[in-house]
């Protein structure tokens, strides 16, 4: 006599959340903003203006643009808008701050956009391991955007899930 297996996760209606999944498809270029400065230090404003209007700016096409300044310089905020007005009709988006700190931005955004309704009554496990470099601000997120909607949510894997919400079912 054999048994058939049976996936139990498979048919527990359990919905597996990777974050790594709301991390950008397109790439993220820096620009920093000590490269246009002289000696990396001070702006002089009009070499800076030369400097920007010499740039190329066709390479940050259809990318997401990350402009930060890495030296200790005291730089104005017209340099940023300056910056960005020539990347407004060239880049997917203009962010400030590093590299991993627009990552971090964008998923955030991405997480924002997520259709709630999707999980309404849902029971829902945020997966705990990634290839990403996941942050606290994702799974705080995620969290405040479904705690509110879902039946339970959950962090880990199907296996091993530690428990993090589940609605009440006081007066139902």
């Amino acid at each position: 006599m054999t048994k058939d297996i049976i996936n139990r996760v498979a048919n527990s209606g359990l919905i597996n959340l990777d974050l790594n999944d709301y991390f950008p498809k397109e790439k993220i270029i820096e620009i920093d903003l000590k490269n246009f400065l002289f000696q990396e230090q001070v702006l002089k404003e009009k070499e800076f203006r030369e400097s920007v209007k010499n740039h190329d700016f066709s390479l940050y096409s259809k990318s997401h643009v990350a402009i930060y300044c890495s030296s200790k310089a005291i730089v104005p905020m017209w340099s940023y808008m300056l910056i960005s007005s020539k990347l407004i009709t060239i880049a997917k988006s203009i962010n400030f701050g590093n590299k991993s700190e627009v990552l971090r931005i964008l998923c955030l955004k991405n997480i924002d956009n997520i259709n709630s309704d999707t999980f309404y009554d849902k029971r829902v496990i945020v997966k705990g391991c990634g290839d990403g470099n996941l942050s606290e601000s994702m799974y705080i997120s995620i969290c405040s955007k479904l705690q509110p909607v879902v039946k339970n949510l959950m962090y880990g894997e199907a296996c091993s899930a530690v428990p993090v919400y589940k609605t009440s079912n006081k007066g139902i």
